[in-house]
């Protein structure tokens, strides 16, 4: 059972800088594929970036170049540093971890819409004002 929990959201100017953190209750590196996602009020969940357990990488079209996902094992945390932050960012953020398919790898950005995780976080809110 690994529970998560985000930390890090808060208010900020477009233009502004974050780092949202998830913290796991055991080191998910290695058998799970992590996930950052975001939903707005009214807007369906989209995947903000995803790490694979080998740590390739994989970012949504929208915050290429502005967002980069990290791991620190000792730590067990997930982070989510967020540059150049703009007001279409505001969302709550969620982390979510769910064992790797040796099938078919990890959830693509489409799938994470559907997704069912396995493990989740309550969110943090992240607020982008222009």
């Amino acid at each position: 059972q690994v529970q998560l929990a985000e930390s890090g959201g808060g208010s900020v100017q477009a233009g502004g800088s974050l780092r949202l953190s998830c913290a796991a209750s055991e080191n998910a590196a290695s058998s799970y594929c992590m996930y950052w996602f975001r939903q707005a009020p009214g807007e369906e969940r989209e995947a903000v970036a995803i790490r694979d357990t080998d740590g390739s990488t994989t970012y949504a079209d929208s915050v290429k170049g502005r967002f980069t996902i990290s791991q620190d094992n000792a730590k067990s945390t997930l982070y989510l540093q967020m540059n150049s932050l703009k007001p279409e960012d505001t969302a709550m953020y969620y982390c979510a971890a769910d064992l790797r398919s040796d099938f078919s790898g990890c959830y693509t950005a489409a799938e994470v819409r559907r997704a069912d995780f396995a493990y989740s976080g309550q969110g943090t809110q992240v607020t982008v004002s222009s």
